[in-house]
This record gives structure tokens, sequence and C-alpha cells, in this order.
């Protein structure tokens, strides 16, 4: 099979998305994608790297918020063009995450940025916005089959309700099928601990790198599980040949 060889510049969608130019990102995305590349490289090879890049830069305070915002908007842009290709060629996002500030906090911004730097690490991220009730959580963790569930709270008043999701969640019979990161100003990881969550992160480029882990975990955990439901059957088998 040829090669296909590209025209296009893809650097150039890389150095866009850390440059937060969503313009430049999305036409070289179209260009790229009429010119027969790839969708899952162009996710894997260029946004994923641009978007820890941005990660580095933020953790380094040589990007701030607003820069953040801006390179999530256009990572979003060209993956808004790729996710419809990528679905219908069946390729799998590394993970499902379900996220949004829970009920009775209207702050955003954290959690925006947490969204944004999962979509780059090629999450399929739903987003409740803010202000969401317990029950909005459990029934978008239902319809997506989410793997990650990400809380966010701004407010002191309102961290408990991360707990009464977590419940909700168990109510529901969920509970052990997903795993819940937390975050915010007034979290912490005792706080994390306290409440029965799985994860901790203060940053957003730390939250998509623990995301990234416990994707692989579930995974490693899932082939255990599969060879361990095989042996039992071999030794269960076996054993009714001896008798």
């Amino acid at each position: 099979m040829e090669k296909c060889v590209l025209m296009t510049d893809l650097k150039k969608l890389h150095k866009a998305i850390v440059e937060g130019d969503a313009k430049t990102a999305v036409e070289v995305t179209k260009a790229a994608l009429a010119e027969g590349a790839k969708p899952l490289d162009l996710i894997q090879n260029f946004m994923i790297p641009a978007m820890d890049e941005v990660g580095k830069l933020f953790e380094e305070e040589e990007y701030f918020v607003p820069e953040l915002l801006l390179s999530g908007r256009a990572m979003r842009g060209a993956f808004d063009l790729i996710r419809p290709l990528m679905a219908a060629q069946g390729v799998q996002p590394t993970g499902r995450v379900v996220i949004g500030t829970v009920q009775g906090d209207l702050h955003d911004i954290g959690k925006n940025l947490v969204a944004a730097m999962l979509e780059g690490a090629g999450f399929e991220v739903t987003d409740l916005g803010a202000d969401v009730a317990p029950e909005k959580f459990v029934e978008a963790v239902k319809a997506k089959n989410a793997n990650i569930v990400a809380f966010s709270a701004m407010l002191t008043v309102t961290m408990p309700k991360m707990q009464t999701t977590i419940e909700a969640l168990k109510a529901a019979g969920l509970r052990n099928q997903v795993k819940v990161m937390v975050g915010g100003a007034p979290i912490s990881q005792a706080y994390c601990d306290q409440i029965g969550a799985d994860a901790y992160s203060d940053t957003a480029s730390g939250a998509a790198a623990i995301a990234r882990e416990i994707v692989v975990n579930q995974k490693v955990s899932a082939q255990f599980a599969e060879k361990g439901e095989k042996t039992l059957a071999g030794i269960a088998a076996a054993g009714k040949g001896t008798k």
C-alpha cells in the first residue's frame, strides 16, 4: 500500500493549537483530511502532543488561563472535524468522561480547562456544564457508558455535593464501573480520600495525565480478569474430566 504524501504541513496544526489559533487549526485540519490524512494520526501525532505542550507551559507559568482556553478552543475546532470520521471508521476514543461542576456551583472556567485537556488527550468528553444535579451525572454516566466521571467545585459550601453525587452513583449501581475524579480550588487529596473519590488533581494537565493512567489501569485489570476467568474455566473443565 502506497503511503499518502500530504502537501499540507501538519506542523502548522501543532503550532496553531499551541498558539490558540483556532482559524488556522481548522483550515489545516480541513486541508489534511481532504488530502487523505488519517484522523487518528492527526490526533495522536499532532493534537495530543500540542495539548501536552500547552499543559507544560501552563504548569511552568508561561501560559495562563486565557492561553489555555484559546488552545482548547483551537483543538476543539480541529477535533470537531475529525470526530465524525473517527466514529464512521469505528475508532474508539481513549476513554469516555462525563464532567461537570456540582450542584449549586456556577463556576466553570476550571472545569472547561480540564474538559479541553481531556479532549486534547483523545477522550470523548460529555460536558454537563455547571450546577449539575447528582441525578444528571447518573443519567449521563449511564447514557454514555462512561468509565470516568469528573466533579468540579469552587466553593466550600458546594464541596459536600461531590459526596452526594458519589452516593447517587452507588445507589444507581454504577460506582464500580466508573472512576471518580475531583478538583477545584478548595479540594485537596485529603478531601478526595475522605469522600471516597478515586483521583484528584490541582491542574488541568495533571487531570488529563491521571485520566490516561486510569484508563490504562482499567484495561490491564480487564485483561487480567479475562485471563482469570479463562483459567478458572479451564480448571473447572479439568476437574470434571478427572471425575
